[in-house]
């Protein structure tokens, strides 16, 4: 039963305060709130609208993300309850190290790997696609062979932009916290400005015929369309990794985690409405929506503002993505479940430099060589899975730990929390069967990975095994 052994959460909060094992703190509640839209509003809002509405939905897109906005806002209030509860690095995997023991954990923490890794090289192509696009407009075009990942049929060979960026990314990364949060607050007023900038000129061409019928394909569509968009919100969950570097989590990590999946929400159900009223659904299926909608109307000026502002977009869900990935390395090799040096901090920068430089290759790998057209249902099943059991944590801990002391509590324990599981399980068993299988292998390599290398060089199993020498 030494599989089970938990950690206590006074120990993760000695971690955390450990000058040499622990983060600079230097994020507040603004910083985090920019940090959730930059993770937010990317992909799914630039890219993934299109299809959902011409495949899945129609013009009931808008019930789409309505649906999935409800499963994120019960998972988000018990993501914030944890963070401000436990504000050390790890996200879900360190909550449940807390609530369900070291094997849960792992998996969780295995699990979260495959969503910001596969996440993070689904977004390097999708960037790499809208950058060469934005070349093509000046006349500039790559050699075929460096245009996408391998693939004979094609001629393509690596994706150099993907790569390129990927690259760029890591290097901003290392140098600390707070460059990498400048530079995302930056990008994630720009794209917002250019998110609005749609609505302003778009909302003119607005053809309420358009949204009729208003559900095509039925209720079942609009939940597989609901399905779907729920990468668009992916993104929220990453905010709580940051937990450790934030000068007052009792109050930021709250506040970041709630508004910016608030603002987000808004914005996803003002795009969808414009978007399938512009332009009728049949015509969306099309890599580009919100700009195609501008051109479609012959707006073109502002089609082009669009797509410098997705690119925009999708490089800050790059880069917190990146940084999601690199703090959950931290936290795992912090218990020694992974190899030590990805646990060390750079006595300048204060971050974890083997796991970023680490993290960077892999997804520069990814991105650049491997197709990853279905990767996006692959990521989905990795964050329901996350949310269900910090879901199910926030109930054990309130009865494992009711004295801790909560800043934010989850109103109606355990109404919103089952509610949470209900409606995370609902979405994952209406996506694909290809889905799950792949979700199974994952999680069948990670457990051999634990009981291989993770559980013997468990910090914790060290330290209960010399008390019981002792």
């Amino acid at each position: 039963m030494s599989f089970f052994r938990k950690k206590s959460i006074e120990t993760m909060l000695a971690q955390a305060t450990n000058h040499d094992t622990s983060l600079r703190k230097s994020m507040g509640a603004f910083d985090l709130t920019m940090l959730g839209i930059g993770a937010i509003v990317g992909t799914g809002i630039f890219v993934l609208t299109g299809v959902a509405a011409a495949e899945h939905a129609g013009p009931a897109l808008v019930i789409s993300f309505i649906l999935a906005a409800l499963a994120c806002v019960f998972a988000a209030l018990c993501y914030a309850e944890f963070a401000s509860t436990v504000p050390v690095s790890g996200s879900a995997y360190t909550y449940s190290y807390a609530a369900f023991g070291e094997i849960f954990a792992w998996i969780l923490g295995w699990d979260l790997i495959l969503e910001y890794g596969l996440a993070s090289a689904a977004v390097a192509s999708g960037w790499s696609g809208y950058a060469q696009g934005l070349l093509a407009g000046f006349g500039i075009h790559l050699p075929v062979a460096l245009t996408g990942a391998y693939d004979a049929a094609k001629g393509t060979f690596v994706d150099l932009p993907a790569v390129l960026i990927v690259f760029v990314m890591t290097i901003l990364l290392s140098k600390g916290i707070r460059e990498s949060t400048r530079f995302n607050n930056i990008m994630v007023i720009i794209k917002i400005i250019v998110v609005l900038l749609f609505l302003a000129v778009g909302v003119w061409y607005v053809k309420p015929s358009n949204w009729t019928p208003f559900m095509p394909f039925g209720f079942s569509g609009v939940v597989t369309g609901a399905a779907t968009v729920f990468f668009a919100f992916i993104g929220f969950d990453a905010v709580s990794t940051a937990a450790e570097e934030v000068k007052n989590p009792q109050r930021d990590m709250p506040i970041g985690i709630i508004s910016s999946l608030a603002i987000c929400t808004i914005l996803y159900i003002a795009v969808s409405l414009v978007l399938t009223g512009i332009v009728p659904y049949t015509h969306l299926s099309v890599s580009n929506p919100v700009a195609f909608a501008l051109s479609f109307v012959h707006q073109d000026w502002a089609a082009g503002l669009i797509s410098l502002g997705a690119i925009c977009g999708i490089t800050t869900v790059l880069l917190v993505m990146m940084f999601g990935q690199t703090r959950l390395f931290f936290a795992i090799s912090r218990d020694g479940l992974l190899p030590s040096r990805f646990a060390r901090v750079n006595s300048k920068t204060k971050t974890p430099m083997h796991s970023t430089i680490t993290v960077g290759i892999f997804v520069a790998l990814f991105s650049g060589f491997v197709p990853l057209d279905k990767l996006a249902n692959l990521t989905n099943i990795g964050t329901l899975f996350a949310f269900i059991v910090v879901s199910i944590g926030v109930v054990v801990l309130r009865k494992t730990n009711p004295d801790l002391p909560r800043s934010f509590r989850v109103p109606l324990v355990p109404l919103l929390p089952i509610l949470s599981v209900l409606f995370c399980g609902y979405l994952i068993l209406n996506l694909p069967a290809f889905t799950w299988v792949g979700f199974f292998v994952w999680l069948v390599i990670g457990i051999v990975i634990y009981f291989a290398y993770s559980s013997r060089h468990s910090h914790l199993r060290a330290n209960q095994n010399v008390k019981l020498d002792q």
